[in-house]
């Protein structure tokens, strides 16, 4: 594991702070994961339901096709992959391949060839001191960005280059030092186990991994709960009862709290894990495994933010009973901010709106830029040559945001 810095171009080796800072974050809960029964209930389930509990989305499709075929395109479904040409988004053409960081000695090239893509690391002064790994594994759909990860025999690190796709750049990974390019931080469990549907831990250390068990994407029963009781039942001669619902997780069957921690497991922020990864499935108290804090008042938006937390802080979510699913239908691709206002309307009279004197039904299409607008994060930034870049994210917290509704005024009145 290396590392290019500013010490003349002299190459560290070993466990950077990349690495222990992950773990201090996420903690060094144990990740052996072994076989027990699917059927024990939340209260006593201290490891992962066993890979035979699983049917895979293969088995879902037979029955399930539409709804197959449909969260293929979704950013969930592609949420990691293989590396390869269809699913990286950055480019790797002449003049678009080529990340110059804050130490203007220090560049990392994007580079295709016959055997894959890679990141090469060079540093100018001394162009002989070089490091270069090659991507393995993409995780993010592209639709705001990606992060890339690489194997060195079974340990699991991340790669120090990144693609965002609203401003179409490669940047230096969020969290990594400035002027520096670091092939050292540790890919953990609490990181697939948001960013994949199933994997083997071989702990110690924590970024090791059984290779053939990674099941990339976010699959039908990372929502639907263990599978393989369900299909066994649907494919025996036994007749259609009450059993078949005990089988498989529907959502929209669950209470409201309990639809809403299908989501937190992945959208309550980077917390501290309180039992293995792997171990909640659908229809568990989400609080029975991870230690989530509420957010505080006005919080900047964040992909690894309390998102959830911020939505139970909104008065359209207290005085109603929407859940996430209210706006976002997963088996579908992903709306654009304009699609998601027929949402609001199904509740608000545009009528209703202040803005509705002045601006007339030309603010149909405007209730999540005004209510709901992208704002900067304060965690997601990247150093680069020009400065620190802050990620765009939209905001979960639906409420007036005064700033940005006069932004829209004025784009409405001026066309």
């Amino acid at each position: 594991m290396d590392s290019l810095g500013t010490n003349d171009g002299e190459t560290e080796r070993g466990w950077g702070w990349a690495a222990l800072l992950l773990l201090a974050c996420l903690g060094a809960v144990p990740a052996t994961i072994s076989q027990v029964s699917a059927d024990h209930s939340a209260a006593d389930r201290r490891e992962a339901p066993p890979r035979s509990a699983y049917a895979g989305d293969a088995a879902c499709a037979q029955c399930h096709r539409k709804e197959s075929e449909f969260y293929k395109l979704t950013p969930h479904a592609r949420d990691s992959g293989p590396a390869t040409a269809k699913n990286i988004t950055g480019s790797f053409s002449q003049g678009h391949n080529v990340l110059h960081t804050s130490n203007p000695n220090l560049v990392v090239n994007m580079v295709a060839r016959p055997d894959g893509f890679y990141q090469s690391a060079v540093n100018l002064a001394n162009p002989e001191n070089r490091l270069e790994e090659r991507f393995d594994i993409v995780i993010g759909s592209g639709r705001h960005g990606q992060s890339y990860l690489y194997w060195q025999d079974d340990l699991l690190f991340e790669m120090p280059t990144s693609y965002w796709t609203w401003n179409h750049e490669w940047v230096i990974s969020p969290g990594f030092p400035a002027g520096q390019v670091h092939f050292d931080r540790a890919i953990v469990p609490r990181c697939l186990e948001c960013h994949g549907s199933y994997f083997t831990s071989l702990a110690p250390p924590l970024n090791r991994f059984e290779k053939n068990s990674l099941m990339l994407g976010i699959n039908c029963e990372r929502c639907h709960g263990p599978g393989a009781r369900h299909v066994a039942y649907e494919r025996s001669a036994s007749p259609r009862s009450e059993k078949h619902n005990e089988t498989i997780v529907n959502p929209t069957r669950l209470t409201r709290d309990r639809q809403l921690d299908l989501c937190a497991l992945c959208h309550a922020g980077a917390v501290e894990p309180t039992r293995p990864p792997l171990t909640f499935v659908a229809g568990d108290d989400v609080h029975d495994y991870l230690a989530i804090q509420p957010p505080t008042p006005d919080a900047p938006p964040d992909v690894h933010g309390n998102q959830v937390g911020a939505l139970e802080q909104s008065k359209c979510f207290t005085s109603s009973k929407m859940t996430c699913s209210t706006c976002h239908n997963v088996h579908e691709k992903q709306e654009n901010a304009e699609a998601f206002s027929r949402h609001c309307l199904s509740c608000h009279a545009i009528s209703a709106c202040g803005k509705y004197v002045t601006l007339g039904s030309r603010i149909r299409t405007k209730c999540v830029d005004c209510h709901m607008p992208l704002l900067e994060s304060g965690k997601i930034t990247s150093d680069s040559s020009a400065g620190t870049l802050h990620a765009m994210l939209r905001a979960h917290q639906i409420k007036v945001y005064r700033e940005a509704s006069e932004a829209v005024e004025r784009d409405l009145k001026g066309k």
